[in-house]
């Protein structure tokens, strides 16, 4: 729990994870409750997991996503924050799927962040209301 500590001391008011595959202990999740934004290669409830995009392209998926949600307990379970999507065309490879997601990944993570900092979001029943 050095990490709380570290973050503590310096009055963080809320923490971005990109690509962090590690999952976060209960306390860490508890203490920033609705704090901690991350970014999913799905639209979730979808492909939940480290896999997305493979499982998306392995299920033949016409339309692929990405999904901003708050962090909770449970993996890839937690309130929408935003989301945004892309045709896969005909023909693309997993590569092409990746490198199609990893920009859109970037645009709404950054829509998600302004949404937290600009708007007042609620989390009422799992659902992330602008009030």
């Amino acid at each position: 729990e050095r990490a709380l500590k570290l973050l503590d001391d310096r009055a963080t008011d809320f923490i971005v994870l990109a690509r962090f595959m590690k999952i976060l202990s209960p306390n860490f999740v508890w203490r920033y409750k609705n704090k901690i934004i991350n970014i999913h290669p799905s639209l979730l409830p979808s492909f939940p997991g480290p896999q997305a995009y493979r499982q998306a392209y392995e299920q033949g998926v016409k339309i692929i996503g990405v999904t901003s949600h708050f962090v909770t307990m449970r993996l890839d379970e937690g309130p929408i924050i935003a989301q945004g999507s892309f045709n896969v065309r005909p023909g693309w490879t997993l590569k092409n799927i990746i490198a199609a997601g990893q920009k859109l990944e970037a645009r709404v993570l950054i829509k998600a962040v302004k949404l937290y900092l600009t708007e007042r979001l609620d989390v009422y029943w799992g659902i992330v209301k602008q009030v």
